[in-house]
């Protein structure tokens, strides 16, 4: 799929657009003016990539708000070289984002269909993500410790195995808690295990599932 001169002065707007609403990490904004957000969405909403809003793209799962994932990078302070844990990929399009910052990013994906599809997308990109089919919740062990994780599922829980997973120091951004809307939280894991917790505001996203999804 083409990134032609509109998409580029429509994604150049996209980015003013989320500067004016509060978001002022430079290497984000960057970043995102980078990555071509349509190629990530169906060709059914083509002409809706660059407004500021989330979109279906199947199984359930949706591309977040711009906004959102502007917001979510910049709790996370990613910068060059560190490993992020990112827990749900759906589209792949955050992934890109903090591929494109430097990170070394890690995702799951529970979905099988999603998974494939996405797989096959970030293969023909040169955006590097290494990417794992399976339950999230789990993280990804062999590949521990993390710099960063990124949950970008709702989560009425956080697990043990993300936790042990997390360098001490470490950042962990995740929207917290059930219902139709979350409260969007920074945690910081202490030299004593604990994790100190930053609130950021109330968001709304799909729910954190486990277990690897067959549909």
């Amino acid at each position: 799929m083409q990134d032609t001169f509109r998409h580029k002065g429509l994604r150049k707007q996209l980015v003013e657009e989320i500067r004016r609403k509060g978001i002022t990490d430079v290497r984000v904004l960057e970043a995102m003016e980078k990555i071509p957000r349509h190629i990530f969405m169906d060709s059914s909403f083509l002409e809706f990539a660059y407004q500021d809003k989330p979109f279906p793209i199947g199984s359930g799962q949706t591309i977040s708000q711009p906004y959102t994932v502007a917001f979510q990078t910049m709790l996370l302070e990613a910068s060059r070289g560190l490993k992020v844990l990112e827990i749900g990929t759906g589209s792949g399009y955050q992934a890109c984002v903090l591929a494109e910052m430097g990170a070394k990013v890690y995702s799951i994906e529970r979905q099988r269909k999603l998974f494939a599809k996405t797989k096959l997308l970030l293969e023909s990109l040169s955006w590097k993500v290494q990417l794992f089919l399976g339950d999230g919740n789990l993280g990804l062990p062999k590949f521990a410790p993390f710099d960063r994780i990124l949950i970008t599922a709702a989560a009425p829980s956080i697990s043990t195995a993300l936790v042990d997973q997390l360098k001490v120091g470490g950042l962990m951004v995740v929207p917290f808690g059930e219902g139709a809307d979350q409260t969007m939280k920074r945690l910081i894991k202490l030299e004593d295990g604990s994790l100190k917790e930053e609130q950021f505001g109330i968001f709304r996203f799909v729910p954190l599932l486990g277990n690897i999804g067959n549909d």
